[in-house]
């Protein structure tokens, strides 16, 4: 109860501007908690797939692998997808490549959506802890300038005390956002890195399974 109190008492001695911050706060674990949920599933939904789809490419089974990609909703499968469909009409690797990046310039943005919000919910938050001391500086300092000589030191350093607590509170929210944004990057990377790798496994296989043409020398 004691620290519920200080924690209370901190809050409403903070002015203002602490609600603010607390609402930067509040969107950032919102967007944090959301793409974590969606990052983890996407992972998860992405190697379901990758482990039925694969064993149909392996075998040469590509109108298996396209009706089954084309029937998921994961990011792998919409990538998966494109190259496949492009295989129906053309075997050359750079039409299927082009249709594959195709695909991931379409996933991409989604898999990254949201995630730098929280770079600048952080930033924010900073900035308004700092905009809420000076003015909270400004307030004590004209307060303090009509008050009675013998008490402006007690008066100065409670009001500088207590605006210190906006720039306390901004950074107390601006770090963990900033360490979020970075756990949520990297897991973003990780997920773009696995679908171009898969991408780019899919056309070794698909290539290595195409017949390739016969030399001079063989022929002769």
């Amino acid at each position: 109860m004691e620290i519920y109190n200080s924690i209370v008492q901190f809050f409403q001695q903070g002015g203002v501007f602490m609600y603010p911050i607390m609402v930067v706060l509040a969107l950032g674990l919102a967007i944090a908690l959301e793409r974590y949920i969606y990052l983890s599933y996407a992972g998860a939904r992405n190697r379901s797939t990758w482990d039925r789809v694969m064993p149909l490419i392996q075998a040469g089974k590509y109108d298996e692998a396209r009706a089954y990609a084309e029937n998921s909703r994961t990011a792998i499968s919409k990538v998966l997808s494109y190259g496949l469909r492009r295989l129906g009409i053309s075997r050359k690797r750079d039409d299927i490549e082009m249709a594959m990046e195709e695909g991931l310039m379409e996933v991409v943005p989604r898999v990254e959506k949201r995630t730098h919000y929280l770079a600048t919910l952080a930033n924010i938050a900073t900035l308004l802890g700092l905009l809420g001391t000076i003015i909270g500086l400004i307030e004590a300092f004209t307060a303090v300038a009509s008050a009675n000589p013998a008490e402006r030191a007690d008066m100065l350093s409670a009001s500088i005390s207590v605006a210190m607590n906006t720039t306390a509170f901004g950074l107390m929210v601006g770090i963990p956002l900033l360490l979020i944004h970075a756990v949520l990057q990297t897991k973003s990377t990780q997920l773009v890195d696995s679908l171009e790798m898969a991408s780019v496994k899919v056309l070794n296989l698909i290539n290595g399974a195409q017949p390739q043409p016969q030399t001079q020398e063989a022929l002769a």
